[in-house]
């Protein structure tokens, strides 16, 4: 299903997906559990909860880039372009990673090597992928794209270690270094993680300017629901692991159907409101090795009933959108 309801064929089309990590000798935890979805070319779906809900799990899975000793795709296709992702070998993958797909990860300064200068790391990503391209071509290559990204004196910048740059600085350089290439699909996880809030909206006007000139598909992970009411086409939730709604952000945003949707709407500040304390969701997010029996929000909602206590609800169909929630089994709907 596609939450928007276009007609056009996914560029990336992802499964019944389940992740699991491998824990001591024995024993497994499932991070990811049964998550499906699509993006179109030129769209931009957000995936939002909050920490802990498998979101950078999920990325990291489309881009392969798994613990190799700990973690595993046990079930579910990532299809790319219909090529099943899961089943490439990593000489394959690589010809994928920062050709077709590219991420920003979460924090530039860690997604950077400290010992070495931006240049160095814009020239090394760019020969990795295409062993003929000279050192020459892939400086000119690597300043065009600083430039393309809006830092000043790209020329300098080239010189200087990761250390010298302030995050956004730093943010940008991880943007640039995702679009050496001109990739189809960009996963940005948690670009303005840290940033203050005019350099937030600048990089999130680049990655909306970069997609509208190379028609890019964007997936979007964050927990900030104004960034994704902004630049989404299409919202998935996610919590506990599981997708818990799934539809247009228009749609989501009017009319939330599950509980954890509605509480993080109502989480953001609203400047036509004179409440002084903010809206929490009690509790926190269960850990991999205690869940819930029954449904996963269940110890955390206040519409919970005794069946939402032993019974894991399955994803119905309400109103055009995906919802895993009990109370959308009355009334005749049908699951998937």
């Amino acid at each position: 299903m596609t939450g928007g309801g276009t007609v056009d064929a996914p560029l990336l089309q992802v499964n019944n997906l389940k992740v699991n990590f491998i824990v001591g000798k024995d024993t497994q935890l499932t991070a990811v559990e049964d998550v499906s979805f699509s993006v179109e070319k030129g769209k931009t779906i957000g995936i939002v909860g909050e920490s802990g809900c498998g979101k950078s799990v999920t990325a990291t899975s489309i881009m392969r880039l798994l613990p190799k000793k700990t973690g595993r795709i046990v079930n579910g296709s990532i299809l790319f372009k219909d090529n099943d992702i899961v089943q490439l070998s990593e000489r394959e993958m690589c010809d994928i990673r920062g050709n077709l797909i590219s991420m920003v990860f979460q924090d530039p300064m860690t997604a950077l090597n400290p010992v070495y200068t931006i240049g160095w790391q814009l020239i090394e990503a760019i020969r990795a992928h295409d062993k003929t391209v000279t050192k020459t071509d892939a400086y000119k290559r690597s300043v065009e794209v600083l430039e393309k990204v809006g830092i000043p004196l790209p020329k300098q910048r080239m010189k200087d270690y990761p250390h010298q740059l302030s995050g956004g600085m730093r943010q940008r350089v991880v943007t640039a270094m995702a679009l050496l290439a001109n990739v189809e699909l960009l996963i940005a996880d948690e670009p303005t993680t840290a940033l203050d809030v005019t350099i937030q909206a600048q990089i999130l006007e680049l990655i909306a300017e970069l997609q509208d000139s190379y028609r890019m598909a964007v997936i979007l992970i964050t927990h900030d629901m104004g960034v994704v009411s902004d630049m989404a086409d299409d919202v998935l939730i996610m919590y506990a692991g599981e997708v818990v709604e799934y539809g247009d952000v228009g749609s989501l945003f009017r009319s939330p159907l599950h509980p954890y949707t509605f509480g993080l709407l109502k989480s953001i500040p609203r400047l036509d409101s004179d409440i002084e304390e903010l809206y929490t969701i009690p509790g926190v997010v269960p850990t991999l090795s205690g869940m819930p029996s029954g449904c996963r929000f269940s110890t955390r909602c206040s519409q919970c009933f005794d069946r939402c206590k032993a019974e894991k609800p399955p994803l119905f169909i309400h109103e055009g959108r995906q919802v895993r929630c009990w109370k959308y089994d009355e009334g005749g709907t049908d699951n998937e």
